[in-house]
């Protein structure tokens, strides 16, 4: 029985990986094993068989993971955490995976690469519970007292090719125009897996400090979409974490002004899906305050954004037109030219879009239909998602308007965007606009749209 359970599992990559790293033969380790062991007054008796089963995936009893970890880290010259060694339980790992803000750069690597895993290996099982307001909160905080690290160079594994950020980079660049087009439910499983495959193996790789941050900076925008992708899936405590980890990769690659955007354009954006709108001003000033002076006019205008859209989820109109004229002001100055790549969605389109949103928790659907229909005239065909949204705005504020003939027109051409699209964001905005149209269900346009959407659901 024991022979067939062995088969049954799967074999331990990571530790093998580790041992061939530190040059380790299987009974030289099994010997380290039993004699760390006894410093410990444990009597292990392991050999080379044993290491061999380990290897083949059977998972020792009491102190011993936590010994082969210490080994091979002293073997090493570092510190090897039982996630790389493969011996964390899966299903606490998925609990608390990409929770916390790494102290150092050692760390940030271990927590982006642990929350990789654990996502590949979750298939499509839900991934962990609601995180707590201090998970949500806490890693801005750590963000905007530490410092920028000293070095990001790395020893040990293969050595990264100068080349290889550039590659993150354009894998990043194809991933989110299929985003754009598809929604996230297409998407986010080939980036999960592209994240624990190829670029934890580069971040566990050798570098130098300016290669290091070129590689940190890409895998923090990737980590960022990944985020964002987990929210378009319905899975907000997931983005969550990799709002955490992409806003540490920022710090490692030296990048202030995309940790401001992480926070002000993700984990504030997240925080009512959590169950916490209150925080929404919070992050979001702790973007702009983080990022003041390291950060382009644009990033500066989506943090006032943000802080305006907390402002429109409490209530506050005044501080909410106000805040947000500071955001319309501020993007003026902004030359897109000049400015990076990664900023460059956030535009006039995106402003507007934010707009709308806003006057519509604020309960004015005039100007929430103002604002989409700016939209809808700045937003290009390729941004499907976005325009299936910022249709669905429209049509919803057309509705709360009294004009039911022409929201549910604007709304059947969502629908014919969202033919293909998988985004549980699109999805969201199309129940929010069911909701309102049921007041009118005995209007003919109503009942038409209702017609539609039965066909399109058994199409």
């Amino acid at each position: 029985m024991a022979a067939r359970s062995l088969a049954t599992r799967e074999p331990n990559d990571r530790l093998e990986a580790l041992i061939h790293e530190a040059a380790v033969s299987h009974a030289g380790l099994a010997r380290r094993v039993n004699m760390r062991g006894s410093r410990y007054g444990l009597d292990l008796r392991y050999d080379k068989t044993s290491v061999s089963r380990w290897v083949r995936g059977q998972r020792p009893r009491g102190r011993t993971t936590a010994i082969i970890a210490e080994v091979l880290g002293e073997k090493l010259g570092r510190t090897v955490s039982l996630e790389e060694i493969g011996m964390t339980d899966r299903a606490d790992l998925a609990a608390g995976a990409g929770l916390n803000f790494a102290r150092d750069v050692a760390g940030a690597v271990e927590h982006a690469c642990a929350l990789w895993r654990s996502d590949a290996g979750q298939g499509r099982r839900p991934f962990g519970a609601t995180v707590s307001a201090s998970a949500l909160v806490s890693p801005s905080r750590d963000w905007l007292i530490t410092g920028l690290d000293a070095s990001v160079s790395r020893s040990g594994g293969h050595r990264v090719a100068d080349a290889d950020p550039d590659a993150v980079e354009a894998t990043l660049l194809s991933l989110a125009t299929l985003d754009h087009r598809f929604g996230g439910g297409h998407v986010r499983p080939t980036l999960v897996h592209y994240l624990d495959s190829v670029v934890s193996g580069l971040l566990t790789g050798s570098y130098g400090d300016s290669l290091g941050r070129r590689l940190f900076s890409a895998a923090a925008r990737l980590t960022e979409l990944a985020g964002y992708l987990a929210e378009d899936v319905g899975q907000p405590s997931l983005a969550q974490r990799y709002y955490i980890q992409a806003l540490r990769l920022s710090q490692a690659a030296g990048d202030r002004g995309f940790g401001g955007y992480v926070l002000a354009a993700g984990m504030s954006r997240l925080a009512p899906q959590l169950g916490y709108p209150r925080e929404v001003t919070q992050l979001a000033r702790a973007a702009r305050e983080g990022s003041v002076g390291r950060a382009p006019f644009t990033v500066q205008s989506l943090c006032h954004a943000a802080e305006a859209r907390g402002y429109a989820l409490l209530g506050e109109k005044r501080l909410f037109t106000a805040t947000m004229g500071q955001a319309l002001e501020v993007l003026t100055r902004a030359d897109p030219a000049a400015e990076a790549e990664w900023v460059s969605r956030f535009n006039q389109a995106y402003l507007a879009v934010e707009l709308a949103h806003g006057y519509q928790d604020l309960e004015n659907p005039a100007l929430a239909a103002r604002w989409a229909e700016k939209a809808l005239t700045e937003l290009p065909e390729a941004r499907v998602r976005r325009r299936a949204v910022a249709l669905l705005l429209l049509a919803t504020a057309r509705v709360l308007d009294g004009e039911v003939e022409e929201g549910c027109r604007s709304a059947e051409q969502a629908l014919d965007l969202m033919r293909g699209l998988r985004s549980h964001l699109a999805t969201q905005r199309l129940s929010e606009f069911r909701r309102r149209l049921r007041a009118f269900h005995q209007v003919e346009a109503a009942r038409c749209f209702y017609s539609r959407l039965t066909e399109s659901a058994t199409s």
